[in-house]
């Protein structure tokens, strides 16, 4: 079934949720969204005005009671909105209760004994799309702003949820709409022998659109470097100050670092913001042979995530220079985007990390940086070279649209791939109207992001994927 406004996918009963973290903390929020929020409200609130007396989005004192037996639930303050001026474009309850587990899951219980029903992942956020409170990519954008893990993810997503992004598509797909009404003018009047005139008119407007949409999905890459980042694993033998590394970037004792081999025996993360980029550190266990059996798990799981890693950072002593175990990791990245860091510099032999340059210089010349982690230097030339190795050109959104999502991703790259075939029957001689198919094609698939020409099941993927309470 397609989307085709409000009501179409499901009934409008009314809803209530948790929309605040599982926890205890100052304040949660119970939030409840439908036409019988207010009359559920009425009944289990008491302040000194009833329900219906009270404005629309101001906030009243009062009590949760249970009209059951009279029983104080909690102190709050609870907040009226009236639809359509609301989240969800219905009528909006939220109270507001101290936070701790208990207040809060009595006092959605209590509201759930109203004969409402609890909500479903992203319920709130898919009523606010059905509504037309938003289209679906500024929907989707909620999510990545809930998910963001830096400064610029979050502006990103923001900048998606402002409806950046769906300006650009909508623009898109009026001009293919132009373009089909231009050709099914010819067709209908073909004794007004405009075929030519118009058949170059829309190969003009189908390659200026292709390029539109083609700048828009090269931002992909840097889109997705916002939104998901990348895992570096952490690796080399023990004591040469992988630990003491992730440490120092996530600026606090996360790591046991100690003089005894052998100290990580399992996989410590961290996430880390590297210049714009959202980067899962992976802390392994040194790699060396060992007969201790846990020490070995730790040590498999190392070279695991090393294979599995966007990018390898490779930790050296510099006191001992290459030995060994060293080149054998060196020889086992290869194929892997990697840094080699020369730690210990603060008390290392500068001869020997000169040698060391040479020698990794000569085993496949990976990026080197030279480090002390007791110093702290090195650290802003790490950061620089992982940009460098992952970002071509400036990470930062500027006024440029960035798409983070791979489905958009796809559907824009479907669009392009039916202009170029629309494009090609042009070229190849054919009459107008073979175009057509290939440019609805094209304006279906830009209607599939902003939820113009969407069905139900990839709306209700799309909403499955969210946290119950948004």
């Amino acid at each position: 079934m397609m989307f085709n406004g409000k009501g179409s996918f499901g009934d409008f009963d009314t809803i209530a949720a948790i929309s605040t973290p599982y926890g205890t903390g100052g304040v949660g929020i119970v939030r409840i969204s439908g036409p019988g929020a207010f009359g559920t409200a009425a009944r289990i609130f008491k302040g000194r005005r009833d329900i219906k007396e009270i404005k629309s989005h101001t906030v009243s004192h009062g009590k949760i009671v249970d009209p059951a037996d009279d029983r104080i639930i909690d102190d709050v303050l609870l907040t009226k909105m009236d639809g359509p001026h609301t989240f969800t474009g219905e009528d909006v309850i939220e109270i507001n209760c101290h936070g701790g587990i208990v207040v809060l899951k009595n006092v959605l219980s209590l509201v759930l004994r109203q004969g409402v029903r609890a909500a479903g992942p992203g319920e709130f956020t898919r009523r606010a799309f059905i509504n037309g409170r938003m289209d679906l990519a500024q929907a989707e954008a909620v999510i990545d702003l809930i998910n963001a893990k830096t400064d610029e993810g979050s502006r990103a997503a923001a900048a998606q949820l402002e409806g950046r992004l769906s300006e650009r598509i909508a623009s898109a797909r009026k001009s293919l709409i132009q373009l089909i009404a231009r050709i099914e003018a010819v067709v209908e009047y073909p004794e007004h022998d405009i075929e030519d005139i118009t058949g170059d008119i829309v190969y003009e407007g189908v390659l200026k659109i292709r390029d539109e949409l083609q700048e828009i999905s090269e931002g992909f890459e840097r889109g997705r470097l916002l939104r998901e980042g990348i895992t570096a694993a952490i690796i080399g033998k023990p004591n040469a100050g992988k630990s003491s590394l992730l440490n120092v970037l996530a600026g606090s004792s996360r790591a046991i670092v100690t003089d005894i081999p052998g100290t990580t025996r399992d996989i410590i993360e961290e996430y880390i913001n590297i210049k714009g980029i959202p980067v899962r550190f992976l802390d392994t266990a040194g790699i060396r042979q060992t007969q201790d059996p846990v020490e070995s798990i730790g040590v498999e799981r190392a070279r695991g995530a090393a294979l599995s890693a966007d990018l390898v950072i490779i930790v050296l002593d510099g006191q001992t220079g290459l030995l060994p175990e060293d080149l054998d990791i060196i020889r086992e990245t290869a194929e892997k985007k990697r840094i080699v860091l020369i730690n210990k510099t603060d008390v290392a032999d500068e001869e020997r990390v000169q040698t060391m340059k040479k020698r990794l210089r000569e085993s496949g010349d990976p990026p080197v940086v030279v480090t002390s982690m007791v110093e702290g230097t090195g650290v802003d030339e790490l950061a620089e070279t992982i940009e460098r190795l992952f970002v071509s050109g400036d990470i930062g959104l500027n006024n440029e649209v960035i798409i983070t999502n791979v489905r958009h991703k796809q559907l824009i790259d479907e669009a392009i791939s039916s202009l170029e075939e629309a494009e090609a029957a042009h070229t190849g001689g054919l009459p107008l109207d073979f175009a057509t198919i290939d440019i609805k094609q094209s304006a279906e698939f830009l209607g599939q992001i902003t939820g113009e020409s969407v069905t139900e099941e990839v709306v209700n993927e799309i909403f499955s994927q969210f946290c119950i309470g948004k």
